[in-house]
């Protein structure tokens, strides 16, 4: 899986008042960072997801974290599997199969943290792929970067209200 190319990325960071190892240990709950997906929004189109997780709760290596929903009325469902876990510097988690999402197809997402003096440095990152049914294709050449970039900032606004936040940057490939 890790060696798998998409074809989108988009990533946001923050410098975050807290030490890297109360950081991660907060951002290795998939509850946390997920938060956004379970309320009902306007990029979710009203629509908001159920999160379920395996036994090891979306915290080591080959744990499946699972959401379904719906969003305007049809059914939403992905599967990821966590690829990589380095407390407290990195965690990774990728689509298992072709999710059922209207604008984004396959993924990896993951963060990324580095001490500072002032706390520690987090960068959230997705790597994605366009959906591959060609009807909604169309629709997520439109919306996938603006969605991407909306879930990468949800998360760092969790982090962010969670912890003191200090700076923030954001940038698009």
């Amino acid at each position: 899986m890790a060696d798998d190319v998409y074809s989108c990325h988009h990533e946001g960071s923050a410098l975050i008042a807290g030490s890297a190892t109360r950081v991660f240990d907060w951002l290795d709950d998939p509850r946390h960072l997920a938060a956004h997906m379970k309320r009902s929004s306007a990029m979710m189109a009203g629509g908001s997801m159920a999160i379920f997780l395996d036994e090891m709760q979306g915290r080591q290596v080959g744990s499946h974290i699972r959401m379904r929903g719906r969003m305007l009325g049809l059914p939403l469902e992905l599967d990821e599997v966590v690829t990589e876990r380095d407390p407290p510097i990195r965690k990774v988690w990728e689509t298992v199969g072709e999710p059922t999402l209207w604008v984004l197809g396959r993924y990896r997402m993951g963060v990324d943290l580095r001490p500072h003096a002032s706390g520690c440095h987090v960068c959230v990152f997705i790597d994605y792929d366009l959906p591959a049914s060609q009807v909604l294709y169309w629709l997520a050449r439109w919306m996938s970067g603006p969605y991407a970039a909306w879930c990468v900032e949800q998360m760092l606004a969790a982090v962010r209200e969670k912890f003191a936040h200090v700076q923030a940057s954001t940038a698009t490939e």
